[in-house]
């Protein structure tokens, strides 16, 4: 199946509050769309703020465990299964001793998952605690929750900036790494795939991570959440680009993919 242009698809998703529900994270509503796409051979890629932990057994679960997926909001790549795994070379280690020296007094607002513990980040994402600790499997990147001001969290931000580290804002929790873009991730998967042929790309999500993978998409879809802050106007949304669907979650999911399909 192809797009309007007849270019092969790709479609890269986020997972919480886009693909998965916010609150249950089921995924089931999503089976038409899911299966439309696993009949056409249409790759699935996760871009998600979760780690590889987690997402593997998802993605087998779902019936794309032979592609790759992006992890922990773009600071690194699960590769598809059966090639060799992601390597952190200590990346996490160093992350958290750098935030360690941000200013005690913007430190203290920042509560990672390293911090809370197992059971704390169950209180945080309403996860049962064999997920809480697939969670905590952190790789390239610390998640966690302010509890400060939007002004210091500017200056949260700005210090961990002076420190060579990036914050970046999900529809949850703050997360924290050394760079990388969901968006800046899609252009090696797209490689990986399909060389130096260009795909229609299609790209789903509802947080402000998820932004510019939905500008860098042929056709995008930011899919309600009402639990959430709703993005900002995008330019896409100007020619169609860009729309809203109307259902949250995985119902909202499977409108759009079925609709991309049938354009």
């Amino acid at each position: 199946m192809s797009a309007a242009s007849n270019r092969p698809l790709i479609v890269f998703t986020d997972l919480d509050g886009t693909l998965l529900d916010h609150e249950t994270y089921e995924w089931r509503r999503a089976e038409p769309a899911l299966a439309a796409l696993r009949e056409h051979g249409i790759p699935l890629v996760p871009a998600s703020s979760k780690t590889a932990a987690e997402i593997a057994p998802l993605r087998a679960e779902l019936g794309f465990a032979h592609c790759p997926a992006i992890i922990e909001n773009g600071a690194g790549i699960l590769p598809a299964e059966g090639e060799d795994s992601a390597n952190d070379d200590g990346c996490h280690r160093d992350l958290l001793a750098r935030l360690d020296r941000v200013p005690a007094d913007l430190r203290m607002k920042f509560t990672g998952f390293g911090e809370m513990g197992i059971s704390g980040i169950m209180d945080a994402t309403g996860l049962p605690e064999k997920a809480a600790r697939l969670a905590a499997d952190r790789r390239f990147s610390e998640p966690g929750l302010w509890t400060g001001t939007e002004d210091d969290k500017t200056r949260f931000a700005e210090a961990l900036a002076g420190l060579g580290v990036h914050a970046r804002a999900g529809g949850r929790f703050l997360t924290l790494s050394f760079g990388g873009t969901k968006a800046g991730r899609m252009a090696e998967i797209i490689a990986a795939f399909f060389g130096d042929g260009r795909p229609f790309i299609v790209a789903l999500g509802d947080a402000p991570n998820d932004i510019e993978m939905l500008q860098a998409a042929d056709r995008a879809f930011i899919v309600a959440n009402p639990h959430g802050t709703p993005l900002p106007h995008l330019a896409g949304e100007d020619d169609g680009t860009i729309t809203r669907t109307a259902e949250p979650g995985p119902a909202g999911w499977n409108a759009a993919v079925l609709s991309a399909l049938a354009a």
